[in-house]
């Protein structure tokens, strides 16, 4: 059941319903789309009427197990308990402390809003079967005592959406470095703009601005003449975009519940995967990955010298950066992969069908 994510959503359907479906689950995903129809154009329109309009139609396929993607469908959570169904929860991010820096909530309001978000949701997660978050935030599971049984399941790419798709370049590259993704300047965007320029380099962004006032911000800094801006792009454009760099980029500031999660952003492993080195945030759980599997460099995501350092490092250096790329390609097969993140979801769900026919 989803609100707010496409009905083609990368980890909910291509990973999540596709495996499940695999492994011989009858399975239905709710989402805006012929379940709904479209989503309500505002975000408050959204919460109130098209959760409903989810709630209602998941209730009528009368299924077994109830897996929930958005906090605003947590309104029905408990009604679904009283039905008698299992409900998973499946937090894509920590909510309570994301709502501190939601733009759309005036400041005054922000706290206060965190604190009811997180009486409400500790009010409503006690009595479901699960809940499924990405990784341990600073070491600390943050639903350790709100949970029945918290599951770890990271974004990790399937082997087949990048790993597969790589190819070793005969020729040189240019000197190219990547960021796909949300582009804001708490994603790092403007120091990272200001560093590819002082290296001397080119600067692959593709993604949606935050803002149209950030975008013309972008625009008339002087060192954007560094920027390829390719818009928003398709799977097959990712992989094209990868092929032609030779650095991916993941400098994303020390902001709010940014970088406090004990794993990598989803486009770090897609950078691994295509045989990318990284440049990434300076973070403890970084450093302790780059000691095992060295596919990177660490920075201050906020220190522009130090940035266009390592971005001039691994260009004047490209048998170091091809072998953290081959270093990266190893990590991901042997630990950062769909196929293995897979296993503990359909774990989940044959203890919940167990207690089912128990």
């Amino acid at each position: 059941m989803t609100s707010a994510h496409r009905n083609n959503d990368g980890r909910i359907f291509y990973k999540e319903c596709v495996s499940l479906a695999n492994a011989g689950y009858d399975v239905y995903l709710v989402a805006q789309g012929q379940s709904v129809g479209e989503n309500a154009k505002s975000r408050f329109g959204r919460m109130l009427k098209t959760t409903r309009k989810v709630y209602q139609r998941a209730l009528e396929i009368d299924a077994d197990i109830y897996h929930i993607h958005d906090p605003e469908l947590l309104l029905y959570a408990k009604k679904l308990v009283l039905n008698g169904k299992h409900v998973i929860f499946d937090s894509h991010e920590n909510y309570g402390a994301q709502i501190l820096h939601k733009n759309y909530i005036p400041k005054f309001l922000r706290r206060i809003t965190s604190q009811l978000y997180k009486i409400f949701e500790f009010s409503v997660l006690k009595y479901i079967d699960a809940i499924i978050v990405p990784c341990s935030f600073n070491g600390a599971n943050i639903f350790e005592k709100i949970a029945k049984k918290t599951v770890y399941i990271s974004n990790a790419p399937l082997l087949s959406q990048f790993y597969d798709k790589y190819q070793e370049s005969e020729e040189p590259k240019e000197s190219c470095v990547c960021y796909i993704g949300g582009l804001s300047h708490s994603r790092g965007i403007t120091h990272l703009v200001r560093a590819v320029h002082r290296a001397n380099a080119k600067l692959i962004l593709a993604g949606k601005f935050s803002s149209r006032g950030y975008y013309k911000d972008i625009q008339n800094m002087p060192e954007s003449k560094c920027i390829d801006y390719k818009g928003y792009v398709n799977p097959n454009e990712v992989v094209d975009i990868y092929k032609q760099s030779s650095i991916g980029m993941c400098t994303i500031l020390n902001i709010g519940q940014y970088n406090t999660g004990d794993c990598f952003a989803t486009k770090v492993y897609e950078y691994m995967s295509m045989g990318l080195p990284v440049i990434l945030t300076d973070k403890p759980y970084a450093r302790k990955i780059l000691e095992e599997y060295n596919f990177g460099i660490c920075v201050q995501p906020d220190n522009i010298e130090e940035i266009t350092s390592a971005i001039r490092y691994l260009l004047d250096n490209p048998d170091v950066a091809m072998q953290m790329g081959q270093n990266g390609r190893r990590a991901i097969l042997e630990k950062f992969n769909w196929e293995i993140e897979e296993k503990k979801l359909i774990a989940l769900y044959e203890g919940l069908r167990k207690e089912e026919i128990r």
